[in-house]
């Protein structure tokens, strides 16, 4: 069941008198015959870092894929500025300015850093130019002729990263940013979703490290068997940890 701290979560999102930028509703979704989403639900306000905390296998990938609509099927509601986007194919659903960076980077390996950075179009206004791009990530620029693969696993993060801000999406899907990175760069990554969220970005983050998301994020949604279980405002994480550690299991 639901914890009583769920049914204010919609109302939390919006608290600083904000329409949601981003609100789902009752979002199912399916590889297969494989039903994996249960009826997900939450809000994200413009501006905002929300976190999506779970186990392994709890949904929370689904729900980007399915947010961004690269998966076999999916019902419910999922509106971006007030628009519904459950019908509509990636494509449109990404010039509306969603950003996904997968687990994976989809970093391509016969192109350089430069390349792999100028590869996606740009979508909107306001996208990231490359020198922006090499001012947030020195490393990029450093390694600007190397082949995208040849990169370290926290260079490669931060290029899936730098690929996207340049099209000009707004609302940012990462999943598992600082998964297998060195404490020093998951560090570096904590201070570039900082930064991107004093610009103005809103960021959706699938995030196994809850110490990691307490940095960055103002609340965390608990995801069990593919739906929203709880909310917990950031100020009031400590004060659930235990709580916290019991929907983890650590």
């Amino acid at each position: 069941m639901a914890s009583a701290a769920l049914a204010t979560a919609p109302a939390a999102a919006t608290a600083r008198g904000a329409a949601p930028l981003l609100a789902v509703r009752n979002l199912e979704a399916w590889y297969g015959e494989s039903h994996v989403l249960h009826g997900m639900s939450f809000d994200v306000a413009p501006g905002e870092v929300v976190t999506l905390l779970g186990r392994n296998g709890a949904g929370k990938t689904t729900t980007l894929r399915s947010l961004i609509g690269i998966i076999g099927k999916r019902r419910g509601s999922v509106t971006f500025e007030g628009r519904e986007t459950i019908t509509m194919p990636s494509r449109s659903i990404a010039r509306l300015g969603l950003g996904y960076v997968p687990e994976e980077r989809g970093i391509f390996a016969s192109l350089s850093v430069f390349e792999n950075l100028t590869l996606p179009p740009q979508i909107k206004p306001g996208g990231f130019t490359i020198e922006q791009i090499y001012e947030l990530f020195p490393n990029l620029k450093e390694r600007a002729g190397s082949q995208g693969t040849k990169l370290s696993g926290g260079e490669q993060q931060m290029l899936a990263i730098g690929r996207i801000l340049r099209t000009g999406a707004k609302l940012l899907l990462l999943d598992e940013p600082t998964e297998g990175l060195a404490p020093v760069i998951v560090q570096q990554i904590g201070r570039t979703i900082q930064r991107l969220k004093q610009d103005g970005f809103t960021i959706v983050l699938v995030e196994q490290n809850f110490r990691f998301a307490q940095t960055v994020a103002d609340r965390h949604y608990v995801v069990e068997q593919g739906r929203v279980i709880d909310m917990i405002p950031n100020p009031e994480l400590e004060a659930n940890i235990e709580k916290l550690h019991g929907y983890l299991g650590v």
